[in-house]
C-alpha cells in the first residue's frame, strides 16, 4: 500500500552559500531538525520555495539526498521534480524514489503553455519514473504561467496508479474548488485558505510559511487554530513585497538555524530595512506566540 503524506508539510528552503553559487548542502541537517521539531509532519524539498528551478540537476539530487538522510524517522521528504524538460524531470524524479524518498510532486513546466495532451504525457511520464512512490500533481498556475485542467488531472490519475494527490497553490478558494472533486489527497498552498481547504476536504497544507515558522502552521493544520489562521494571514501581508527567499532565511539565521542568508540569484537578499522589518515580525510574533 502507498504511503501518503499527511498533515503539515514544510515546502524547504535550500541553504546557499558564496552569494548564492552554491548549495549549502552542510546546513541540511541542522535545518531539517529544526523543521521536525517544529511540529510539522514532512517537507517538500525543491519547490518554489526551495528555489528548485534555479538548481541544476545535480545540485537538486544533492538537495535530495541530505534531506533523505538528515531527516528523523517518521519525517516524510516529498521531492518535488518538475522541470523545464520531461528529461529532466524524470531524471529527478527516479532519483527520489531510488534515495529513499517518500514521495514526488511535479508542477507544470513554465513558459510554454502546454496544450492537454503534452500534459499528460509529461505527468504520466514523470509519474511513472516515480513509481511505486505516491505522485502528486503541483498546481500553481501564478508560476507555470497556465493551470493544469482538472480533467487532464482525471486522465493522469486513470493512467498512472500512483498519482494519488495534488498540492494546489492557486487564490482564491473559487480556484481550488475544482480539484477537491477529483477523488485525490488536496494539500492546500495557501495557508491563509488551509482552513477553509481542510472544511472542504483536503487533507492538508504544503507551506512555504512553515519553512521558517514551523510551529504556526503545524498549529493551524493540526488544531484548525482560529489564532494560527490569523498568524499566517498576517505574515503574507507583511511579508507581500519583500523578498520571500531572503526573509525566511534571515528569520533562520535569527533562530541559529542557518548562518547564510544567500539566495541563488536573480533573487536578491534584503536591503538593510527589509531585514529590519523582517526581524521585527519575527521578534513580534515569537512574544505573541509564547
Amino acid at each position: 500500500m502507498i504511503r501518503r503524506l499527511q498533515g503539515s508539510i514544510a515546502a524547504a528552503l535550500t541553504p546557499m552559500r558564496d552569494g548564492g553559487r552554491a548549495v549549502d548542502v552542510a546546513a541540511i541537517p541542522r535545518y531539517a531538525a529544526f523543521l521536525a521539531a517544529g511540529g510539522v509532519d514532512g517537507a517538500l524539498v525543491c519547490g518554489t520555495t526551495g528555489e528548485g528551478m534555479l538548481l541544476d540537476v545535480a545540485e537538486r539530487r544533492s538537495v535530495v539526498e541530505a534531506f533523505v538522510s538528515g531527516v528523523p524517522a517518521g519525517f516524510d521528504v516529498a521531492v518535488h521534480a518538475g522541470a523545464q524538460t520531461t528529461r529532466d524531470t524524470i531524471a529527478l524524479a527516479a532519483h527520489a524514489q531510488s534515495v529513499g524518498a517518500g514521495a514526488v510532486a511535479v508542477v507544470a513546466p513554465p513558459y510554454y503553455p502546454l496544450d492537454d495532451d503534452e500534459l499528460t504525457r509529461h505527468l504520466v511520464t514523470a509519474a511513472n519514473a516515480a513509481d511505486p512512490l505516491p505522485f502528486y500533481v503541483y498546481e500553481f498556475a501564478v508560476r507555470s504561467g497556465y493551470p493544469i485542467p482538472p480533467a487532464v488531472v482525471s486522465r493522469v490519475s486513470a493512467s498512472a496508479p500512483n498519482v494519488v494527490g495534488m498540492k494546489v497553490s492557486d487564490t482564491p478558494f473559487a480556484a481550488v474548488e475544482p480539484y477537491l472533486d477529483l477523488g485525490l489527497d488536496v494539500f492546500i498552498g495557501s495557508e491563509p485558505l488551509a482552513r477553509e481547504g481542510m472544511a472542504a476536504g483536503a487533507v492538508g497544507c504544503v507551506s512555504g510559511l512553515a519553512a521558517a515558522f514551523p510551529e504556526i502552521v503545524a498549529t493551524l493544520v493540526h488544531d484548525r487554530s482560529e489564532w494560527a489562521h490569523e498568524q499566517v494571514g498576517r505574515l503574507r501581508d507583511e511579508l507581500a513585497g519583500v523578498p520571500f527567499h531572503a526573509a525566511l532565511k534571515q528569520v533562520l539565521i535569527s533562530h541559529d538555524v542557518l548562518d547564510i542568508p544567500d539566495v541563488r540569484p536573480p533573487l536578491r537578499g534584503l536591503s538593510d530595512d527589509e531585514r529590519r522589518r523582517v526581524l521585527a515580525l519575527a521578534r513580534d510574533l515569537a512574544s505573541v506566540g509564547s
